[in-house]
Parts: structure tokens; C-alpha cells; sequence
């Protein structure tokens, strides 16, 4: 796996969190920085996490599955991606508050982080070194939520969807394009 597609990776996997966090900064209206920090530190590092324990356990099953370590790939993926896609289109109400207590910030962080995991699993099956993946997924997914709390404090929900629209599709991409690399389709 190169550089490019590590970033494409983490930038796509930091979109929930980006989401979330405009969310959370249409609630904060006083711009308070404070709190960015406290909502990009939590997003990031479980963002960064999550993939290093789904890697773990990928490790304990990859000799198991590695004949179809690219279907599974591939799947995971691609069912992340459709999920994120799918999600940016439900009109259901986000809980829009600027409260960032451990227990608010631990649900949140660990629900946009879920997906992560999975992408851990991928990475352990394709045999990826964890340690810049998981570098740049924290790094990327800190500075897009901050940038997503700056956002949300200006202006509202307008990119909220979008973001989310594009990380699924990247995803999907990349699923398929570990797919047709295996199959040595080019």
C-alpha cells in the first residue's frame, strides 16, 4: 500500500468524524477552540485506535483467511462505504450539543471510530506495516475535526453530508481496487 492511498484512506475514515464534529460546532457559537481541541483529540486518537486493534486481530486470523483476504478486503470496505454513503442521505436528527464530557466525546469518538476497526482487519490481511497507517489516520482525522468544529461554528450543517458522501466512496474505491490489484486485473 502506498503513501497516497494511506492519506485516502485516513482522509475517508476521518469523515464520521469530520461530520460529527460540524455537528458539534453548530452548537459551539462562540468558537471556542478549547473545545475543537478536545473533539479533534478524542476523534483522532481513536481513529488511530481503532485500526491499530483491528489490525491485532486481523494478525490472529490472516494465515486463516489469507486465500480470500482480498474478497474480505474488499467487502469490508465496500459495506463501510455504502453504510457512510447511505447514512449521508438519512434525514434523521443529529443530537446537536457542545457538551464534550468524557462520557458524550467516549460514545461519540467510538462510534465514528467502529469502521476503523474494520479497515484494521483489511490492513493485517494485506500484510500493511500499521505504524504509518495509523499515524496519518490519527493526524488527519485530529485536523479535520478541528476543521470540522471551526466549520460548524460558520457555517451549519451545508458540508455535513458531502463529506460523508465522498469517504464512503472512497472506501469503495479502494476496496476495489485491492480487489482488482489481487486479481491482477491490471
Amino acid at each position: 500500500m502506498n503513501f497516497l492511498e494511506i492519506i485516502l484512506i485516513s482522509v475517508s475514515l476521518a469523515m464520521d468524524a469530520f461530520a460529527v464534529a460540524i455537528c458539534k460546532g453548530m452548537a459551539i457559537h462562540n468558537g471556542n477552540a478549547k473545545k475543537g481541541i478536545i473533539i479533534a483529540l478524542y476523534f483522532g486518537i481513536f481513529q488511530a485506535l481503532m485500526p491499530f486493534i483491528g489490525y491485532i486481530l486481523g494478525l490472529r486470523f490472516a494465515k486463516i483467511i489469507n486465500a480470500i483476504d482480498h474478497w474480505l478486503a474488499f467487502v469490508l470496505l465496500a459495506i463501510i462505504g455504502i453504510n457512510m454513503i447511505k447514512e449521508s442521505f438519512s434525514k434523521k436528527d443529529e443530537n446537536v450539543n457542545d457538551d464534550v464530557s468524557f462520557k458524550t466525546m467516549f460514545i461519540l469518538a467510538l462510534a465514528t471510530s467502529i469502521d476503523a476497526l474494520a479497515v484494521g482487519i483489511t490492513f493485517a490481511f494485506l500484510e500493511v506495516i500499521i505504524y504509518t497507517p495509523i499515524i496519518c489516520i490519527g493526524i488527519i482525522t485530529f485536523a479535520l475535526s478541528f476543521i470540522g468544529v471551526k466549520i460548524g461554528t460558520k457555517f451549519g450543517d451545508k458540508f455535513n453530508n458531502k463529506a460523508e458522501t465522498a469517504g464512503g466512496i472512497i472506501l469503495i474505491l479502494m476496496g476495489l481496487k485491492i480487489l482488482l490489484d489481487h486479481l491482477e486485473v491490471f
